[in-house]
């Protein structure tokens, strides 16, 4: 399998991390905090702690604080179909290729459901053809790209499909709660909205080459709640707890060394590096954890600073990145970790 085009998108508005403070302070609900939760939020909003600007779906950072259940839900109606149409059709044009050759269509989310599901408002935004194969995945929280990529490639495999648009879309915005926990409030600090899309071919497509090679995945159900979401008061509410760095550093090495002895690889002959950037603490541990230099993970500290985590969404945006950045030729690592808890590990080939 080859992903031969890639797409992304995101709200026009986009709001710095100050901004997000001073509209959060002059909130109601910011004096209903305890001060050391507001001496928390100041101290990540106001520092520099990896995250410059995140995009989100308002006209007003002060919707972000109407925390009612219905409006929250239509947020999510209205933009996660946009999104990520808006990311499918830049993922085509990037592909060379017309809505006529997508066999099939996989969208996964986590921030919102929807009956029939987002794949049904995405067929009939493109115009995909109705003989369509559909699959809406969710439940996967950060880390669902890469089980998406790998339910593409068992279409193609099977036959089932030559092109199949892979898509992963987050209504961060429309998945906030604020109380006074701490990984409640570490989480109203790090989203953002966003969308990423693939097409994938059984065959390569011009420009630089990338193959899917091949894949590997661990869950741990006993870390289940250290990541999670529950639900409260009709609202999704984000379980962050503060091992999380550390589960998913000690995951990702988990994933990877199985990988690179099944194919005589060492770390070193990794050329590119594809990170999930949940955090700067995430990234600091998976760096101390693995020995990275900063160039392998330059490229996700850099869609953090200038998107926040966009959870499932993230490792499009890197890629897409990488590759515009006078790629290198040879094996790349693809991983993405989340809800479950879950860590997922693609092997790639790049030609450049």
């Amino acid at each position: 399998m080859f992903i031969v085009g890639l797409g992304t998108a995101n709200p026009p508005q986009r709001y710095t991390q100050a901004e997000c403070l001073r509209a959060l302070q002059a909130h109601p609900c910011y004096d209903a905090l305890k001060p050391s939760s507001q001496a928390l939020i100041a101290r990540i909003l106001q520092h520099p702690h990896g995250i410059a600007t995140r995009h989100f779906a308002l006209d007003d950072l002060a919707q972000a604080f109407e925390l009612a259940p219905d409006v929250m839900q239509q947020r999510f109606d209205e933009n996660a179909p946009k999104l990520a149409t808006e990311a499918a059709f830049r993922a085509l044009a990037d592909a060379g290729i017309t809505v006529e050759d997508i066999d099939a269509v996989v969208i996964s989310t986590c921030t919102g459901y929807l009956c029939p599901g987002l794949t049904s408002y995405v067929i009939e935004r493109m115009g995909l053809k109705p003989d369509t194969l559909a699959l809406d995945l969710v439940g996967q929280g950060c880390g669902a790209a890469i089980p998406n990529l790998r339910t593409s490639e068992a279409l193609i495999a099977a036959g089932r499909a030559q092109h199949v648009l892979s898509v992963c879309v987050e209504v961060c915005s429309a998945a906030m709660y604020l109380d006074d926990d701490a990984g409640v409030l570490v989480s109203a600090c790090l989203f953002g909205d966003g969308a990423g899309a693939a097409v994938l071919s059984a065959e390569p497509g011009t420009g630089p080459q990338v193959e899917w090679l091949d894949t590997y995945a661990l869950t741990h159900p006993e870390d289940r709640d250290l990541l999670r979401f529950e639900h409260r008061h009709g609202l999704l509410r984000n379980i962050l707890s503060p091992q999380v760095p550390e589960r998913a550093a000690h995951y990702a090495e988990a994933v990877l060394m199985p990988m690179l002895q099944k194919h005589s690889l060492a770390q070193s002959d990794i050329a590119g590096w594809v990170w999930h950037g949940g955090g700067k603490n995430v990234l600091d541990a998976l760096q101390a954890k693995l020995g990275l230099a900063d160039s392998a993970v330059r490229h996700s500290r850099r869609i953090l600073n200038d998107y926040g985590n966009l959870s499932s969404a993230f490792v499009y945006f890197v890629l897409q990145a990488a590759l515009a950045d006078q790629p290198q030729s040879g094996w790349w690592w693809m991983s993405s970790f989340g809800a479950g808890f879950s860590c997922h590990g693609g092997l790639l080939k790049v030609t450049a």
